[in-house]
Parts: structure tokens; sequence; C-alpha cells
């Protein structure tokens, strides 16, 4: 039998486009981890992915696929899981100022390989 990884190249791919589209990046190719914390909708986006990552990939080391609900951030894990192929992805510390509150949080920034 044939390599999830052969088997599926097409699909893998398209899945990985699909979770940058929903991820929407600004300018930099980066997102906040705080704002997609606090974006329901890109989260449930994510996560309705699953069984598509199921049927094309090799999950098992991936918390967020296997078993999400016993995941922090399921989400940060499928990104950071199924992206790699494409982007090389780099975080780095970020201080996000609201109103007169200081929020300290990641920045992640995505460079296409």
């Amino acid at each position: 039998m044939k390599l999830k990884s052969i088997l599926y190249k097409k699909e893998q791919d398209e899945l990985v486009d699909k979770i940058i589209n929903i991820l929407d990046l600004d300018n930099d190719n980066s997102i906040i981890l705080y704002n997609l914390d606090n974006d329901k909708i890109k989260q449930d986006k994510i996560l309705e992915l699953i069984p598509q990552i199921r049927k094309y990939y090799k999950f098992s080391s991936s918390i967020g696929v296997s078993e999400p609900d016993k995941a922090k951030r399921p989400y940060v894990s499928i990104i950071r899981q199924f992206t790699k192929n494409k982007y090389r992805m780099i975080s780095s510390d970020y201080i996000l100022k609201l109103n007169d509150n200081i929020i300290r949080t990641k920045k992640y920034i995505f460079i296409k390989i």
C-alpha cells in the first residue's frame, strides 16, 4: 500500500492552502495568537477540516486531530503540524495593547518553503 503522502499529495496541498486561507494572514504573512484565540469562526473552520485531514494524512502524531478534546488549542496543533510541508512557521513573542491593557501573546509568521 502506498503512503498517504504519495497517494494524496494534491489533496494535502489543497488542505494546507485551505488552512492558510482560513487564517487570512496579514501583510507580513502572520497571525497573532490572541486574535486567533478570540476568533471562534476561524477555529471552527479549521476544526471542520479534521475529517479530511484524517482521510488524507497520517495523523496519529497530531493530538489536535487524533484527540482534539484533550488539546488546549487543537486548531494551533493542526496549523503547526499540517502546514509544515509548505511553510516554515516562526513564532515570536508579541505584546498587544488593548485599551489600557497589555497582553503578552505570540505572533506566528509563515514563510513559504
